[in-house]
């Protein structure tokens, strides 16, 4: 076969400098036969095997092969034929070509049965319709590469996105990122469809029916809107969302977000998500935010309340003042814990109940085997017992983390009291971070070992003063009543004071 360049060149010499085809046949090393196939067209031919190549060995094998996938037709589809096994067979009847020719011959025969996929072009009605998905991702966050966890829910009409981010695919984490996402989008949409997911669906039945999870059942009545499960194993029957986790990914996840919480990671996912609404999709005459703001009137209005997205279930305080979900062990504060508490687990966040009254918020950990301390709900206890300050867990660790200034202090305090004394008049400083900014306190806790007042109700004066700094107030102007311009500077009279004596 010769190339397109030597194809111009023989028809350059024929057409334009009158050579004859056996001059341009010994001047290029062509035969006459390809030099008339390159007069003939400016085309390159594609090449066309005349007649299907010999196969001594496979040959007389081929028609068991085809024999063999026939029947795969009618078989359970987790026990056909595969390439190996086919080559198994055949070894069996004799066979000893080599299995890759056997593994070519099946795939070009598979090739050669399969149609190429095709799909029907869509088109919703604004506000009728959205689509949600789960996908993974890396972000390096507080310094530590993790995998997380993010939900993306898509309107078909304007293709507008949201993305959040969590550490696990529970039940909490898929309610609370539709929450978010109706709050993104100002309402909620007519239907979404869902894979066959665990968190919603308790049992695939027939068709298209499900059973779904009772909870579920709960979330989208507080919302209204309908569900649509896609058919097993057929994602593109919700393609758009699919398209939109891997477009999230690759635009919204890269470079690797460097961040210090899930917190700031789905902020920086939420501006990305506004910063898209600028794009315009190929074939739209609008910008997905253009789009949005036609469908956004014709969304379901938000309820009144948002769904609580968490976990409710009884637990029993232990002996340090804690209680446990999941393996892991939350503080209470010390005074006023109860036997019997209630907890509630958000996707990033634990509260722990007496009552209706909230007694203790955590950050929620995904670890196992974790006693995650509040330092301030052990006070109460270290007044009582001075001696264990040292020893403390809860103490100890804030300790690692808490400014020099506090040790100046400490070290004041146990100079000029005894050690029990000195530690209750710490803690009463300590107590201050329930209802104070930490930097202000630590600024009151300097200025206080400054002025010489370095206890408890030094600091408590130079935080107020902080907090409430004195009014300066501005100089009178007295150059129009200069008679007044002395007053309050004149020398006392003593004197004066005379007159009040009887007499």
């Amino acid at each position: 076969m010769i190339t397109v360049q030597d194809r111009a060149k023989i028809r350059n010499a024929y057409f334009n400098e009158n050579k004859s085809i056996r001059q341009i046949a010994r001047e290029y090393h062509r035969s006459p036969k390809t030099i008339k196939k390159a007069l003939g067209s400016a085309e390159v031919e594609s090449y066309t095997l005349s007649k299907p190549r010999a196969a001594p060995v496979l040959g007389p094998y081929k028609d068991a092969i085809e024999g063999l996938l026939a029947e795969n037709e009618s078989l359970p589809r987790k026990q056909r034929y595969t390439a190996h096994k086919i080559y198994r067979t055949l070894q069996e009847q004799g066979y000893a070509g080599s299995e890759a020719s056997v593994h070519g011959y099946v795939s070009k025969k598979r090739k050669e049965k399969r149609r190429p996929p095709v799909y029907l072009p869509l088109e919703f009605e604004p506000g009728s319709d959205a689509q949600v998905d789960w996908g993974e991702a890396y972000a390096d966050i507080a310094g530590e590469r993790v995998k997380v966890q993010i939900f993306v829910m898509r309107l078909n009409y304007s293709r507008r996105m949201f993305v959040k981010a969590y550490p696990r695919q529970h039940q909490m984490a898929f309610f609370d990122g539709h929450v978010s996402s109706f709050r993104h989008y100002e309402g909620v949409p007519g239907r979404i469809a869902y894979d066959n997911l665990k968190t919603a669906v308790l049992k695939v039945l027939e068709g298209k029916n499900r059973q779904e999870q009772e909870r579920f059942v709960v979330f989208r009545s507080h919302y209204l809107y309908q569900s649509y499960f896609c058919t097993p194993g057929k994602g593109h029957e919700k393609g758009g969302v699919e398209h939109g986790v891997g477009f999230s990914r690759r635009n919204f996840m890269v470079p690797i977000p460097k961040v210090a919480s899930y917190e700031e990671l789905n902020q920086h996912l939420e501006a990305a998500c506004l910063a898209d609404d600028r794009r315009r999709v190929d074939g739209q005459a609008q910008t997905i935010g253009e789009a949005w703001e036609q469908e956004k009137s014709l969304l379901r209005p938000l309820p009144a309340k948002d769904f609580r997205c968490c976990i409710t279930k009884p637990v029993s305080l232990k002996p340090y003042s804690q209680v446990e979900f999941e393996s892991n062990r939350y503080s209470v504060p010390a005074n006023r814990g109860q036997q019997k508490l209630v907890l509630k687990a958000y996707p990033f966040q634990i509260e722990i109940l007496n009552g209706t009254e909230v007694l203790a918020r955590h950050e929620r950990s995904y670890a196992r085997k974790q006693e995650i301390f509040d330092p301030l709900h052990y006070l109460s206890l270290l007044e009582e017992r001075p001696g264990a300050f040292e020893h403390a867990k809860p103490i100890r660790r804030w300790r690692e983390k808490w400014p020099p200034v506090y040790e100046q202090l400490l070290a004041h305090l146990r100079s000029v009291h005894e050690n029990g004394n000195a530690v209750r008049d710490f803690v009463k400083v300590l107590e201050l971070h329930q209802a104070y900014p930490a930097d202000q306190i630590e600024q009151a806790v300097q200025q206080a070992l400054t002025y010489g007042c370095g206890h408890a109700d030094g600091v408590k004066l130079c935080l107020h003063q902080i907090r409430n700094p004195s009014i300066q107030v501005p100089e009178l102007d007295l150059s129009e009543h200069p008679q007044l311009i002395g007053i309050g500077h004149q020398p006392l009279d003593l004197q004066r004071y005379e007159q009040l004596l009887p007499g």
